[in-house]
């Protein structure tokens, strides 16, 4: 350690948000302790041309801030951990979990009320296999284009009229200040949300005692409890952005109830199923989730996505 916290980001707005929150709990939490942002440009952030599966996943956003920890120029960075893969670099850990916010996913439209009012042959931009898979298959008339981009930028592409409507995640534009901007949230039986979606998590090093230790006030068992159910579901999988996944838990007491999907991008097939169980058992639920789902002919269907690179 020297003698403040470095925290490594993406420059854009909404990661800078997050690191900055993240920055204010460890000062509360450690009064006198220094913590300076280092913002980063990463490969997810230059590639905006092409849909992420095409690129290379969702890791792009993290590696060149893992790297910098494992160079020692940094101690710690700041997920949205939809942004995670679901197996992290060995050495790495997630030591710790924000209290989620809302998990939806947000419709945002200048003519239109809500999703269920968007007309015949309506073009949607979205950059989510996930979010296009669930829509096809809810609505197999919409055209979707693919939205790239920070937050304001996507919303800048919906104001010129590039799109009757964009989806976005809930949790992000309310972070940023633009909650008025949603017209609807949707519901996770309608959009059922990405792995981690609305929890923000600190990655160090796994050997890293003393930032681990400075990070431990801020974990939250319960979102910590529903990530572990998704994530193991995801890994179990093999997850990547280049195969429409999802999951969602919800703890009650000490029971966790999972829901997750797997399904072809154009949403011709959707294979979905929910499993619940104590608490204590959140990663063996996911992974049970997982193989139920396999079983039922995702095995075939994530194969056959490998073999034409998610398209």
């Amino acid at each position: 350690m020297t003698g403040e916290l470095r925290i490594a980001t993406r420059r854009s707005p909404l990661a800078l948000w997050q690191a900055e929150h993240v920055a204010t709990r460890l000062r509360a939490a450690h009064p006198g302790l220094a913590v300076r942002l280092l913002p980063m440009v990463t490969e997810g952030d230059r590639i905006q041309d092409r849909a992420l599966a095409r690129a290379g996943g969702k890791g792009l956003f993290i590696k060149e801030l893992e790297a910098a920890i494992l160079a020692g120029q940094a101690d710690l960075a700041v997920h949205s951990m939809k942004d995670v893969p679901a197996a992290l670099l060995d050495g790495m850990a997630i030591a710790a979990v924000l209290p989620r916010a809302d998990p939806r996913d947000a419709f945002v439209s200048n003519q239109h009320a809500a999703l269920g009012e968007l007309p015949r042959g309506a073009r949607v931009g979205t950059s989510s296999l996930r979010r296009q898979c669930q829509l096809k298959h809810a609505r197999p008339d919409l055209e979707i284009g693919i939205l790239r981009g920070n937050v304001e930028t996507r919303l800048r592409k919906l104001d010129q009229g590039d799109f009757a409507a964009v989806l976005l995640a809930t949790a992000g534009l309310e972070r940023l200040g633009l909650g008025e901007r949603i017209r609807e949230r949707l519901a996770p039986e309608t959009m059922l949300p990405a792995v981690g979606q609305g929890v923000i998590g600190i990655e160090c090093q796994e050997k890293d005692s003393s930032v681990r230790s400075l990070l431990a006030p801020l974990d939250h068992p319960a979102t910590r409890c529903c990530l572990d159910a998704e994530r193991s579901f995801a890994a179990r999988l093999g997850g990547s952005c280049q195969s429409p996944i999802a999951a969602y838990a919800t703890l009650a007491g000490d029971r966790i109830a999972l829901r997750g999907l797997v399904g072809m991008p154009d949403g011709s097939r959707v294979i979905a199923d929910r499993i619940a169980g104590p608490a204590g058992d959140a990663a063996k639920l996911g992974t049970a989730l997982a193989e139920r789902l396999l079983a039922a002919g995702a095995d075939a269907l994530l194969r056959s996505l490998a073999t034409d690179g998610g398209h």
